[in-house]
């Protein structure tokens, strides 16, 4: 590398980690918001006694390509505690295989039963599924709008718990927290469902007892039709339309809700490429949405707190570009300072990895702990497997920050409770793994560099350090290479 390029470097990787350590200075003020800050918990509203105080409820299930998981959603969705004539349930079916079939049947089995039930159909994508949810609005006859995606299983008493919570006529929209029907089904979903549950318990409960911004999370939620429509309505500019849809209804004045007490199953990606698109969406979608919605977020006359809370929630996925950056920039950064000495080199760049890695990893222990059990299987491997995501979700967020909307990939479900074994049929889902095969195999290569470098020149407590970048790459490679083996079994 040329003497000019090489300092840069190192400078690019010192501003990634310390980019890395506001992230991670924010994820410790939620855990301290969490755990010292004092808060009187809203009291329950009574719930609904007399049939006349029970609003009216449009329950929109949107599906594209689901076979696996249709019939089961519209299953919970027609067994839903609501009063006759109140409830109507819409299947926003936008298929292209035998889901049609299966969605069919099962809706006509439940109109026999006397459930109000129907199916919508386009003849065409267009919005994908902010499209399908905006048309089925139009047709809707509810006040209410509640939203399951396909791989969501509603109690039947989940409208019972979250409705009352309308009686405050602000209150625009009220979410429940999602829990995992699969998470015990191997190590992968278990990391997941690490990966995702403080995002209920520890972000939404602080956001939600603070007063700050918080989102719609596209499902398990129930919307006031007033809210949607005052707010602009359901738009396409951006793959996470529910994001977008939270903040312009919240800069409209309506206040959200959220019930960590009511949970809804739901169904964790069991493969590799089908995490890796659902977490591709959100990375793209959600700085896609910081575009849209920070500037005019800013010049809102609003808390000091509310905005500053609102861009580290939205430019959050950043945290994935910074992640790689500092990885590709560990060998010259460690390299280019070595006449001052590798040891003198760790007394900086340890402390600066250890206060990044230290607060993330509190933050996660910290769930597991309050979740019940320390899972420490989980939360060793969380580290190794964010590490072999980070190229995937880096080029995602490079994509949302220079361009709009693009087409909503859909996240394979496969139906699977517990342990259960992924159904042989589910591999005619064909995941794009190949070329992220090859690009971590590159980059498992490329992060031996420092290990062997730190191997010559002796300093062996450096290497535990830098196991952490190859180890994740190589737990990734073995995922999508053993899936694609398994693809090309099945065919």
């Amino acid at each position: 590398m040329s003497a000019v390029l090489i300092p840069f470097l190192t400078a690019l990787h010192f501003c990634a980690l310390l980019g890395l350590c506001l992230y991670g200075a924010h994820r410790l003020w939620l855990l301290k918001s969490l755990c010292f800050d004092s808060v009187n918990p809203a009291p329950a509203p009574p719930p609904f006694a007399s049939p006349e105080e029970f609003p009216s409820v449009t329950v929109q299930l949107p599906l594209y390509n689901e076979r696996f998981v249709a019939g089961r959603l519209i299953d919970a969705a027609a067994a839903l505690e609501w009063p006759a004539g109140r409830l109507e349930i819409q299947v926003l079916d936008d298929s292209s295989d035998d889901t049609t079939a299966i969605v069919d049947e099962r809706v006509a089995r439940w109109c026999q039963k006397g459930v109000d039930i129907g199916v919508l159909r386009r003849s065409h994508r267009a919005g994908y599924k902010a499209g399908a949810l905006a048309q089925g609005l139009v047709a809707a006859r509810g006040e209410f709008v509640a939203v399951f995606d396909a791989d969501f299983i509603p109690p039947p008493d989940f409208l019972v718990s979250i409705m009352p919570w309308f009686r405050e006529e602000q209150v625009g929209m009220v979410q429940a927290r999602w829990s995992f029907c699969n998470a015990e089904h191997s190590w992968f979903t278990g990391v997941q469902s690490l990966l995702l549950g403080p995002h209920f318990a520890i972000e939404h409960q602080v956001r939600y007892q603070k007063g700050l911004f918080f989102n719609f999370n596209g499902t398990a939620g129930v919307w006031r039709r007033s809210a949607i429509e005052s707010a602009g309505g359901w738009q396409s500019d951006t793959v996470t339309e529910d994001l977008d849809l939270s903040y312009r209804a919240q800069l409209a004045g309506w206040r959200f809700v959220y019930r960590d007490e009511c949970r809804v199953p739901s169904e964790l990606p069991v493969t590799m490429g089908a995490l890796r698109s659902q977490q591709q969406r959100w990375a793209k979608g959600s700085i896609q949405t910081a575009r849209k919605i920070l500037p005019r977020l800013l010049q809102e006359k609003l808390p000091l707190a509310v905005k500053l809370e609102a861009a580290a929630h939205l430019t959050a996925n950043i945290y994935w570009l910074l992640g790689l950056v500092v990885m590709l920039t560990l060998y010259p950064a460690v390299t280019w300072r070595v006449g001052i000495g590798l040891h003198q080199v760790l007394r900086v760049d340890l402390p600066l990895f250890l206060a990044t890695s230290g607060a993330i990893l509190s933050y996660f222990l910290l769930y597991a702990q309050r979740s019940g059990a320390v899972q420490w299987r989980e939360l060793m491997l969380l580290p190794a497997l964010t590490v072999g995501l980070a190229p995937s979700l880096s080029l995602s967020v490079l994509k949302g920050m220079f361009k709009s909307g693009g087409e909503f990939e859909r996240t394979p479900k496969f139906g699977v409770l517990g342990r259960d074994r992924i159904p042989g049929l589910a591999l005619v889902y064909r995941q794009k793994n190949l070329a992220y095969l090859f690009l971590n195999c590159a980059l498992f290569l490329y992060c031996l560099l420092p290990i062997a470098f730190a191997w010559r020149r002796e300093t062996f407590i450096a290497i535990p350090m830098f196991l952490l970048f190859p180890l994740g790459f190589a737990l990734t490679v073995a995922k999508d290479l053993g899936e694609s083996l398994n693809s090309r079994r099945a065919h």
